[in-house]
């Protein structure tokens, strides 16, 4: 099924790994056939997320960033497609429609059940293989281990959330996820920022990654931050394009944020 790595790894070597779990854009045989002209242009991407987080590697920080679209499966769900936010539209683990709730296939040829499966154990269960065998080294290394999900998303989706979303959206799923010692700094950066909004456990507070690996009592923290796209493209619509100033400002802003993880002591 597969020709493209699931995913791309660069390892770093200090305590803290980046995770882009919606950045690709690469679709298996045969599915771009099956897909509406609106799910084709894949509009729910991360745009981007590799020039955001360019200076990682400056940092020693290791990036795991998925190469397949999110349409194919969402790594950002469990398993079991449970839901994450009750009371709001659940975008899926093999999504059938997009942010907006129009239609990704056209009718009647949406994976079945058992083509989930298939692509569960090609995609879902090697990345996440990757993530868990990553964090276990990190913490072997250095005692404790950081996770950093990495997205974006468009800042106004009525069909997801009321109003505008603010520029920066940082979720710890609601403290469970890290220590506050290790969030609290960061969003002392943040402060600094006036140019930019931002929240703490708003309307996201971490997806399936934050929760599942967020277990500082065993050593495990995340945290999830969501931008809005608007803050680095010039557009939020096809083909979405990417402003180079805005760009080189926001991957200026993360790696203040992510410096603060990697000297982060618990």
């Amino acid at each position: 099924m597969t020709k493209l790595p699931v995913f791309s790894f660069t390892r770093g070597d200090a305590p803290v790994l980046v995770t882009i779990p919606h950045a690709g854009t690469a679709l298996i045989p045969g599915m771009a056939k099956r897909m509406t002209e609106r799910g084709v242009t894949l509009p729910d991407t991360d745009w981007y997320m590799e020039r955001l987080y360019a200076r990682s590697v400056d940092l020693g920080v290791g990036v795991i960033r998925a190469n397949y679209s999110r349409y194919v499966i969402d790594l950002n769900r469990g398993a079991d497609d449970s839901t994450l936010y009750p009371g709001r539209p659940k975008t899926g683990l093999v999504p059938e429609f997009t942010f907006d709730g129009e239609a990704i296939y056209r009718d009647g040829i949406a994976p079945d059940e058992s083509e989930i499966k298939v692509r569960q154990s090609a995609f879902w269960q090697p990345y996440h293989d990757a993530v868990a065998e990553e964090l276990s080294r990190i913490k072997s290394r250095w005692g404790w281990a950081v996770l950093w999900d990495g997205h974006s998303i468009c800042d106004e989706i009525p069909r997801l959330f009321e109003g505008k979303l603010p520029d920066l959206n940082f979720g710890t799923n609601e403290g469970a996820s890290c220590a506050p010692s290790l969030i609290a700094p960061i969003m002392s950066q943040v402060e600094q920022h006036s140019d930019y909004t931002h929240v703490l456990n708003g309307r996201f507070k971490g997806g399936y990654t934050t929760r599942h690996y967020g277990r500082p009592e065993e050593g495990f923290h995340a945290i999830q931050l969501e931008k809005a796209q608007s803050i680095y493209l010039d557009r939020q619509s096809a083909p979405w394009p990417c402003s180079e100033t805005k760009t080189q400002a926001v991957a200026g802003l993360v790696s203040t944020f992510l410096q603060q993880a990697v000297q982060w002591r618990p």
